[in-house]
């Protein structure tokens, strides 16, 4: 433990499932988290409590370049620095990509690839900025390699999500920006499981 002192991150989609978990590690770890979604903002608030002064709630639409642009100026506005980006926030329909409406296609999407852009590219231009060694973590799921039938839009956003956080890895090495993804497979959380 100990091993984030110092350490301020923000966790996109962290008021339940992999995103509690891993706010909960980093706060245990010794870092200051900003809690984050867009829907859940009493969960946000009532785990931001749990978790004390290292802790703090933002509701913020990740789809939204506006929105996470204000993310990150509170984060600094509260803590003073940002170090970590943990790109968790996501969004899937189980069912027949042919009942799929352009709709629900574009809110999957909106939220797995647009979101992790945004927040990745709003915080990247500030690290280069201001000449700060960042890491970005996002969460991706298995079929983002392989592929996977009644989830094609999480699985194109979690694929987009793959190729971002590759080509950024090299492209911001020179940086000192380390980018990484997981792909912990199935998490039983209620709205994966509904």
């Amino acid at each position: 433990m100990g091993e984030f002192e110092n350490k301020v991150a923000i966790v996109t989609g962290s008021t339940s499932g992999i995103g509690e978990a891993t706010a909960r590690a980093l706060v245990a770890a010794g870092a200051k988290v900003i809690l984050n979604s867009s829907s859940s903002a009493e969960a946000g608030k009532v785990l931001a409590s749990e978790l004390g002064k290292s802790a703090c709630y933002h509701r913020a639409d990740v789809s939204s370049e506006s929105e996470c642009i204000g993310m990150v100026e509170a984060t600094l506005e509260t803590f003073g620095q940002l170090d970590i980006l943990v790109n968790n926030a996501a969004g899937n329909f189980i069912s027949p990509t042919e009942r799929l409406s352009h709709r629900a296609f574009d809110a999957v999407v909106d939220i797995v690839l647009k979101g992790s852009y945004n927040c990745t590219l709003c915080l990247g231009k500030y690290w280069i900025k201001e000449k700060i060694k960042g890491n970005v973590l996002s969460t991706l799921t298995t079929y983002a390699f392989t592929g996977s039938g009644w989830v094609v839009p999480s699985a194109c956003g979690k694929a987009g999500v793959l190729g971002m956080t590759r080509s950024l890895a090299v492209e911001w090495a020179k940086y000192g920006i380390r980018l990484n993804a997981v792909a912990p497979g199935p998490f039983p959380t209620e709205g994966a499981w509904s």
